[in-house]
This record gives C-alpha cells, structure tokens and sequence, in this order.
C-alpha cells in the first residue's frame, strides 16, 4: 500500500514538475510575486474586483466578464464584476472608457492618470498602476480605452498577459495555472492600430461551421445564429479585431434575417459589414425573394433600390461598414449591361443611388467600401469613376495573390484603400476549403506590399470555417493590429510566440519549427490539390517522379514523427489544443499524400514491379482509413464531442464539383498486400531519369536591390527585386549535354496594375534576354501557377555544359525569384 502511494506521489510531483516546465510564462509586466508598486491580481486571500461604469458600453461589461471566466479558469478563484464602485480596502481593476467611466475621468482630470494619447485616438489603450486613486483604495489597476473597443481590448491583452490564449474556447487552449499573479509598476500604452478597420469573412461554410453550429452547438437555432457569432464577437475582440462579414451561403440564415444578431453585434462593439457580392448588407442568396431573374439595377431598379432602402432604415442605428456596387447572386457576374462602357455607367448610377440611400438614413459620413472583384476589376481599370470618401478594396486572385494594389493617385483618396485576402476558397481551378496551408511567409509578404503601397483602410481575411485556420487567422489580424512591430520578429517570431503560448516553453520552439515546415511543404502542393487534372478533364499522372514523391512522403513522415514525440510530453489537459491545431493538420496532410502518390505508385509500377505496387496500394488504403479515423477523433472525441459536424475530409460531398478534387480511386482491396519492401523502386521504374538541376534563388547573398524573403518557394527563401536594373549572379556547372533554362517566380502579380513580371537574364556576359510574364486570373497560366506555387518563365536560352555565370536583372521591383532550372534538352 505506502508503495502504491509513493508511486501516486512521485508521479502526481512528475506531473506538477512538467506542468511547471512546460508553461510559457507570463508577459514581462506580469509577476508571480510581489514587487515594490506591483498591483496584486491574484494573491494569497486576494483575488481582484473588476470595477466597471454602468454608463459605459455594453462591450465593457462582456469584456470584464470574459476576463473573470480566464481568471477563474487560471486560478480557480472567482473576481467579481462591480459596477458599484467595488469594495474599500479590496484589490480593484478599474475598467473604462475615457468619458464613460467618471472615476478614471477623475483621475485623468487630477492628472494621475496620462492619457494624452488616448484623447482622439482609435481604438487605443493604456494599462497602468495606480496608487491611492479613491480613498480606502491603496492601489487599482486601471485599463482605460480611448473607444469602446479600446477598453475591450485592454482588458483582453490582460488575459493573454497573464497566460490565456484567445483560442481558449475556439482551440481548447488550457491556461497554465498559477496562483500568484501581480502587474508590475508602471504605464503602458497600446495602439493605435496600423490598419483601422480588421477582420474576417466566415465562408464557404457548408462543410463545417454550419453543421456544427446547426446539430452540435446551437441547435435549438438550427443554423450560425446568435450563440454562435457571440462566441465569434468574443475571439474578434481577443484578437483585437473589429470587423465581421457573417456567412452567407444557401444553407446559413442570413445574418439580419434575425435582428438579435445586430443587436448582438452592437453589444460586442464589432463593425459589420458584408462581401463584395452583398451591397448594402444584404445576403442575395436569403434575403432575395423575387425571381432571380429580376436582381437586375438596369430592369428593376426600383425593386432592387427598396430592397437595399429596407436593411439601411433597419441598421442604420449600428456602426457598418457599407458594401457598394452589385454583382450577382450569389457571386455571379454583373447583369443589366454586357459591354464595358454599359458596366461603368450601371455601377457609377448605383453608387449614386446606394448613397442616397445613406443621406436619407443621416448615413452620409458612414464608411463605404468598394471590392473590384473579378470582373469588376476590369471595369475599374476601363475608366470607373469611385467616389473618393469610398474605400477601394483590393482583392486577391483567391489564392493569396494581390491582384493589385493602390498607384500614386490612389494613394490620395480619401477614402484610402483595403484589402480582401483569401485563407481559404471554393471556386477554379481547384478549391482549398479543407486544411489553411497558405505559407504565412507569403500573408506577411503580400500584406506588407499592401500597406507600403497605401493599404490601410480595411484588411478582411476569408477564413472559411474558421477552423482550422485559427494561426493564420491570427497571423493576419496580429500583422493588421502593428504591422511595425510585427516586422521586427516577423512570421517566425510570430509562430514562436504562438507556440509558446499555446503548448509551452520547452514545446514551443519544436512545434513552431515544424507548423513552418509543414507550411513550406504544403505550398508545393496543397491536400485539396492532389490531382494534376483540372475538374472535367482526362485524369493524369502527378509531375513527380516516384523518387520525388517518395521525398515528400518522408519529410511529412518526419513530421508526423515529430508530431507524436511532442504529444507524448504534453500535459493531458494540453491534448485537445496540440491535436486541433497541430496534430490533425499534420497528420491529416500526410495522410492525404500517402493516399494520392501511394495510389499513384501502385499505378505506375503495376507492370515492372507487382510485388511493390501491391505493398503500395495497401499503403495507399492505409492512408484512407488512417485519414478516416483522424476526422472522426475531431469530431466525436476532441472537447468531449464539442466539434461533432466541424471537420470535413476534402471531397467532402459531390457540391460544386467543377471546382472540387476528384474522389481519389483507390487500388482495390482484392488487389493489394504486403510485399517485400525493396530500398528503391526497380530501374525500370523510374520515370524521371534526368531531373533538372535547381539552383535556389536565395543561395546567393542578396545583393543591392534585392531582399531575401525567409521561407517562400521550395528552398529557404526567395528573392525579391526591389529597385531596377539591380542583379544578381550564380555560378553553375552543368553535367555534359545541352541544357536549357528557365527561372522559377513565385506567381505573385507585378506592382504596376496591367503589366508584367520582368526580368533580364544574361549568361557569360551575353546579351541579356527579356523574360516577361503577365498575370490573367483564369487563364492555363495562372492556373497552373496557382496549383503548382510557382511559375516557370523559359528564357530561351541553351547552355552547354560546363561552369557558367548567370546573372539575373530586374526590370521591374516586387518580382519574386525562386530558383534557376536548368533541363536537359
């Protein structure tokens, strides 16, 4: 019996000993002991009030709240929300909005408090100590925003400071507990934000977000209604967003359809807003009643104009964001006009009309946003006069590619420019609504692009279902919040962070290091792209050898490897968190890819190798269950069964099959069976047997004119042109034989709208050869761009073999190099 003890206690200390080591500790401003002016959160007999004014915002109090629940879930002690001064001689956070809050206004007007930043700022706060701010109350911790948001926020940089993740709820992140925590002396000050307004689009959210909230956690709706966006108003604010464009598709309520979820919005400060398909915060797809046919400006503009006069009338009274223009339903094309002088005249009428609209609401000086998406691109740059107080907002090609960004004269509107991005996206040439896989080298890349060039309007990132895009949803919103700051650590500081806060000290750096790992493997090819054929057409072979699969297979191999020796020293309460947002990706890839080239393998070697191709399908089959069982754990066994109907294996359904992944075929079962497992495929098999020689382009240091961008492409990096006519040189030597080469480009699009991605290649002091790419969102080009991660511009030229000097010059900046090619002829 005392043995059976020892071993409980020894293993209960073991236990108490991880927990400890594996914590990521605290901000810097946060102690787990006193220290002289520290202001005692949490101590022994002492957990503190939170202190708030009836007068001020209803987001105040939610927020105050949602800080006791992290509190509580930290410490297991309850603070209470006051909103009657709070107790004398009580520990006390004094949570406010300047002018809202008359105890903090007091202390600003007695000059105890520095607020002067505050004053006119957006969404700007400051966290301070203050001693003996009312009599019998020593010291009080305020947390005062220059804005209801502002206030909001502060209150949730406290969570995180002290070790609560915003994904607490949305990841099943636990918080390490601690029992001590103080915030140390001192003044601290926070925002305003680089970019104003920030947030996410939920879409495409049939295979996930809808079922869940619809069986699993809202039932008694039915549908995404307000238990749901309540939760997803919570983790905006925690993450400092401020913006929503609600879901849309057929099988969701629109969002207005129910007025509590307005009011809701309003409630949590969060900004509404809808897609560049939905003007005037109508969702077509729901709210639309007459025939199809008659959303048309051209024929039923009276029908159509009361349509949008109902929603402002009933949402005027809330902080919007404006869509205008019109495309059709459902993100269809324009209709009442086919020519592109026709177009613009249909567009500039509406704009006149949809701000008549506003006028008559007393709406005139709300914010108003404009996306020329697809083909209303074209009509913009045919000539479409915008209203200048209306914000342009630039879309991408779907694939996290901007399509164009703000010129000089762009730059002086009023109404500046934004930015729509896609983390996610179901339409040509394939979709990707299943694993988020877009690098977070290429959002900080591209998103940075944007904002030098005058982007700070509105950034809207499509998240899809929101899960599991949860890190670059983050991402993207911390790089919106301080793009500056974000700069200094950059995408691999961020990742470390996140890591460690998520998972711990000791896991952290291990975690992070293989999310970007996972990241630049999946850029090559993403899980919803394994296939070569586009939807429709005669099914082919990969472009991968079998000994290039077999590579990819086992660096994803490695990092499911790794993935299980991190969960093996993870505490039990940590499990959920590291499976959702680590585990289940990475192995659910891997998997993916198992299944595709182990099919493709069985394939290929059915004739010269039977014995290999039969131990391959069963690979293949392997990978099929193993994904299965994977999906099942999310959704049955994760949180209890808390995401039963989130998770979704890409096919998911037969929906929109001209933009999904074919159902893999599969070797049938008859068919396959352990064999012997040879080091390497038979001679006979190979079917690449004279691969190119690739030079990575950052293999060089860069030179004037040129950046390293850490982690794009297939190497380690890639090479940004900045100014013109700057260069960069490579040595080779190439095996005997006649060469050709090409230069691989990240598929971005050039910086001058209508123009091209321009370089100049040289070699042994040639002439040098123009190289040229233009970028045509839909056409053979892009497409395979977009799949493949990169572009490959020929040069024309031949090489013999032997050593040679190839030099690069740019033409044009932002031009991204990912590597030389050289092919055998």
């Amino acid at each position: 019996m005392l043995g059976s003890i020892t071993r409980i206690v020894t293993l209960l200390i073991a236990s108490l000993w991880a927990s400890a080591a594996l914590a990521a500790p605290p901000s810097p401003w946060i102690l787990d002991r006193p220290a002289a002016g520290a202001f005692p959160l949490l101590a022994p007999d002492v957990v503190a009030d939170l202190v708030v004014s009836p007068d001020d915002a209803p987001v105040v109090g939610l927020a105050a709240q949602g800080f006791a629940d992290d509190l509580a879930a930290v410490s297991g002690q309850t603070a209470k929300v006051r909103a009657d001064g709070g107790a004398p001689n009580r520990a006390q956070v004094w949570i406010g909005t300047l002018g809202r809050n008359p105890a903090i206004d007091r202390l600003v007007a007695d000059r105890r408090l520095d607020v002067r930043h505050l004053k006119g700022a957006w969404e700007s706060f400051v966290i301070a100590v203050v001693e003996r701010p009312a009599p019998g109350v020593p010291r009080a911790l305020v947390i005062v925003g220059s804005d209801r948001r502002g206030t909001a926020y502060g209150v949730y940089e406290l969570s995180q400071a002290i070790g609560v993740s915003p994904w607490r709820w949305w990841a099943d992140v636990a918080p390490p507990r601690r029992d001590r925590l103080y915030v140390a002396a001192g003044t601290r000050r926070f925002g305003p934000p680089s970019v104003k307004y920030r947030g996410v689009f939920l879409n495409d959210e049939d295979w996930g977000l809808q079922p869940w909230a619809a069986h699993t956690f809202e039932p008694e709706t039915g549908n995404i209604g307000p238990k749901t966006y309540a939760k997803v108003f919570d983790l905006l604010l925690r993450l400092k967003a401020n913006t929503l464009w609600p879901a849309m598709h057929p099988t969701t309520a629109p969002f207005n359809g129910d007025p509590a979820n307005a009011r809701l919005a309003d409630r949590y400060a969060i900004v509404m807003g809808s897609s560049h398909a939905e003007p005037m915060l109508r969702n077509n797809v729901g709210e639309w009643k007459a025939p199809a046919a008659d959303y048309d400006y051209a024929r039923n503009r009276g029908g159509v104009l009361g349509y949008w006069r109902e929603r402002v009338q009933a949402n005027g009274g809330y902080e919007n964001l404006y869509t205008l223009g019109m495309r059709g339903i459902h993100d269809s094309g324009m209709v009442g006009a086919d020519s592109l002088e026709g177009r613009k005249a249909l567009l500039e009428k509406i704009f006149a009309d949809q701000r008549r609209l506003l006028t008559e609401r007393g709406l005139e000086g709300a914010p108003q946003v404009f996306t020329p998406y697809k083909e209303v691109l074209d009509v913009y740059r045919g000539g479409l006069k915008v209203p200048d107080d209306v914000t342009l907002v630039w879309p991408d090609d779907n694939f996290g590619y901007i399509r164009q960004f703000p010129d000089a004269t762009e730059r002086k509107r009023a109404g500046g420019s934004g930015v729509y991005y896609h983390l996610s996206y179901l339409g040509a040439p394939l979709s990707y609504i299943w694993l988020s896989t877009t690098p977070p080298a290429l959002i900080q890349q591209q998103m940075d692009q944007a904002y030098d060039l005058g982007a700070r309007r509105l950034w809207v990132a499509n998240v899809g279902d929101l899960k599991p895009a949860e890190i670059n949803t983050e991402l993207f919103l911390a790089l919106a919040w301080d793009v500056d700051g974000f700069r200094k650590a950059g995408w691999r500081g961020f990742l470390a962070d996140w890591a460690a806060r998520e998972f711990g000290a000791e896991a952290g750096p291990e975690v992070a290091d293989l999310m970007a790992r996972w990241h630049g493997l999946n850029f090559e090819r993403k899980p919803e792209h394994l296939q070569w054929q586009l939807p429709g057409q005669k099914p082919r072979m990969s472009d991968l050898s079998l000994e290039a699969a077999a590579a990819r297979l086992a660096a994803f191999d490695a990092l499911s490897a790794r993935v299980d020796a991190v969960a093996a020293r993870l505490n039990p309460d940590q499990q959920d968190a590291f499976f959702e947002l680590v585990a289940y990706p990475v192995k659910a890839a891997a998997a993916a890819n198992h299944r595709f080239f182990d099919a493709e393998a069985h394939d290929r070697l059915a004739d010269a190798a039977p014995l290999e191709a039969r131990r391959r399908g069963a690979l293949a089959r392997r990978a099929d269950a193993e994904l299965a069982a994977l999906t099942e754990r999310y959704n049955a066994e994760i949180a209890g069964g808390k995401w039963r109907g989130l998770m979704a294996v890409e096919p998911a359904d037969g929906q929109w099959k001209s933009f999904r992944l074919t159902p893999p075929v599969l070797p049938a079962a008859s068919l396959v069976g352990a064999g012997p497992e040879p080091a390497a495929p038979p001679p006979s098999a190979k079917t690449d047997p004279a691969a190119p020689i690739v030079i990575q382009a950052e293999s060089v240091a860069a030179g004037a004119g040129w950046t390293r961008v850490d982690g794009l492409g297939r190497g380690q990096g890639a090479m940004q042109s900045g100014a013109a006519a700057s260069s960069l040189a490579y040595a080779v030597t190439l095996p005997p034989g006649d060469w050709s080469l090409s230069v691989d480009l990240i598929p971005t699009f050039p910086l001058t709208a209508g123009g091209a991605l321009r370089l100049a290649v040289a070699v042994d002091g040639g002439a040098p050869v123009e190289i040229a790419v233009r970028r045509e969102p839909g056409d053979a080009v892009w497409a395979q761009g977009v799949l493949d991660g990169r572009l490959g511009a020929a040069s024309g030229l031949s090489l013999a073999g032997g050593p040679h000097r190839v030099v690069l010059t740019a033409r044009e900046p932002g031009v991204l190099v990912d590597a030389l090619a050289f092919k055998p002829r």
